[in-house]
């Protein structure tokens, strides 16, 4: 903690903070202190209330809620009862906020550097002569290297990672004393979150910026904190030190909470058993004149090309440059590397979401590329996809339950009754009571979102089902039910996943093989012991370094 924490008044000041929706109290009586250059981590599992708190801060609340604190003090001013013109004055620079979701909150009509520049626009804060220049040192700050380029596209033309840093860039143009950071690293890979953090960092150093990071990332908490509040249905249950709280935790919730943490990738391989597929034993098996066993999915030099850009000034980029790999089934292979390196691209292809410009996919031997009509279709049970942004695969009108069974019936599975049953045997496999059923997907956190969609993939038992991201969103505890459903339902049914993730420790957890991506092309690839355990690529190292849980600097001084 710099010393700026000790020598001024605090910059956020909550004490006896409740919040409730009718008659459904949500958070209770909540008191929270944080300090100029402090960083302070909000832990808990989603539905915990942990969103409530940011949103009450910023006076973000959604119609409806009810509001009441003894004080909401921010830099010396009183939010609790401010009007909306006070709060708009506040927000953007004294506070400003990181959401979870870049999706939903970057405006998809407006270029890049409109959107920063409204902040200094709105605020008066620079020259208009002066916009430009600070708008890409901004997105410099968070990490992007080509702001130029990125301050000219539109939204939907960059990857949810860079999308994300965007936002961060949006948070640092007003130059503000709080950062209230909601999952603000959950769609980077983790090269670009330890830059994105250590951006953090240096504000945090060099400006006294204070820091709410709200997180399900435990060993990021871990890492980055001054302090960690642990919190559970609407309350404190723990607070100190990130080395008290994570390294020695007297609740047993909080207990629950760090046994679930995805082991660090040194202690999941050292336990790990290095699995051998069943093409590894017909090849080892069978005489050397025999065919040897065909793949369930066999990926041969997939190549996309994507052109952006005004066509003056059209530019070229190859998303996916002659990848090839096997998947057998009953087995994982995880797809790795930084934002833009082509993983998602290659996800997609592989459920025919995306056409590839060259190159195979052959399922159980069959090529499926160029797919069309009812034949696509009915590709659609034996391949799904489950989204990295839930919001964007869920309708919002549609309840849970409809949701979930839309597949079903669809493809005129079952009885209404055993749809029924079938759609409540898959929420209480991906953790979400009986009782969400008959909300709507769109009033989900997205935690609870992403749950719902991992159902609905699950709801036809396909033979492959592609993961982008897929547990990102979810705090450790789901996080680990879910592992543990997908390990199971492979099990039970010899299903496939290709795994798109940047979470190693998680790849590490779950996967059998591991292909490392960069730039579009495949730069290393093996067992997961073999890639993680001795890696070869200088690249594949880099990764595996930047992972939480080995030497990283907190985002302030010392605590903890």
């Amino acid at each position: 903690m710099s010393e700026l924490a000790t020598a001024a008044r605090p910059v956020l000041e909550v004490r006896a903070l409740r919040v409730s929706y009718g008659a459904d109290e949500i958070l209770h009586g909540v008191d929270l202190t944080i300090n100029p250059g402090e960083v302070v981590a909000l832990v808990g599992e989603s539905g915990s209330g942990k969103s409530t708190m940011a949103g009450a801060i910023l006076g973000l609340l959604p119609e409806g809620a009810q509001l009441s604190a003894d004080t909401i003090s921010l830099a010396g001013t009183e939010l609790h009862g401010a009007s909306e013109r006070e709060l708009r004055r506040q927000r953007g620079t004294v506070m400003a906020y990181v959401p979870q979701d870049p999706g939903g909150s970057l405006d998809p009509v407006q270029r890049v550097r409109h959107q920063l520049g409204e902040v200094l626009r709105v605020h008066d804060l620079v020259p208009r002569s002066e916009q430009a220049a600070v708008v890409a040192e901004r997105l410099r700050d968070a990490g992007i290297a080509d702001p130029v380029r990125i301050g000219a596209a539109y939204p939907h033309e960059l990857s949810g990672g860079l999308q994300q840093r965007v936002l961060i860039a949006q948070a640092l143009a007003g130059g503000p004393e709080l950062i209230v950071a909601d999952e603000p690293t959950s769609a980077l890979d983790v090269t670009v979150q330890q830059e994105v953090l250590d951006n953090l960092a240096a504000a945090t150093a060099e400006r006294g910026v204070a820091v709410l990071l709200i997180t399900h990332d435990l060993a990021m908490a871990s890492e980055r904190a001054d302090r960690v509040l642990v919190l559970q249905g609407g309350r404190i249950i723990e607070t100190g030190t990130a080395a008290q709280v994570l390294g020695h935790p007297r609740e047993g919730y909080t207990q629950s909470l760090v046994a679930a943490t995805p082991a660090a990738i040194a202690e999941a391989l050292r336990v790990k058993q290095p699995p051998v597929s069943a093409i590894d034993v017909a090849a080892s098996e069978a005489p050397e004149s025999a065919n040897p066993a065909v793949p369930l999915l066999r990926v041969a030099a997939l190549v996309k090309t994507f052109r952006s850009g005004a066509k003056s000034g059209q530019r070229t980029v190859r998303a996916v440059d002659a990848v090839s790999f096997d998947v057998a089934s009953g087995r994982t292979l995880a797809i790795v590397g930084e934002s833009g390196s082509g993983k998602t691209t290659t996800a997609r292809i592989i459920s025919q979401l995306e056409r590839a410009d060259a190159g195979s996919v052959r399922l159980d031997g069959e090529e499926i590329t160029g797919l069309r009509g009812s034949q696509l279709r009915q590709l659609r049970r034996r391949i799904q996809y489950v989204h990295q942004n839930p919001r964007a695969a869920l309708n919002p009108r549609l309840t849970v339950a409809d949701a979930i069974g839309e597949p079903l019936r669809a493809f005129k599975i079952g009885s209404p009754i055993e749809r029924q049953a079938r759609i409540g045997s898959l929420l209480d496999r991906v953790a979400l009571p009986a009782r969400v059923l008959e909300r709507s997907t769109g009033d989900l956190s997205g935690g609870q979102a992403q749950r719902v969609a991992i159902a609905r993939a699950l709801a036809l038992e396909p033979e492959i089902i592609v993961l982008d991201e897929a547990v990102s969103a979810l705090d450790v505890s789901v996080q680990e039910r879910i592992l543990q459903l997908l390990e199971g339902l492979q099990s039970e049914l010899g299903i496939a996943y290709v795994f798109v993730s940047h979470d190693l420790s998680v790849v590490a957890r779950l996967a059998s093989e591991v292909l490392v991506m960069r730039s579009g092309r495949v730069v290393e690839s093996g067992s997961t012991l073999q890639v993680f355990d001795a890696p070869q690529h200088e690249y594949t190292q880099q990764l595996i370094a930047a992972v939480p849980g080995f030497a990283a600097p907190r985002l302030s001084g010392a605590g903890g």
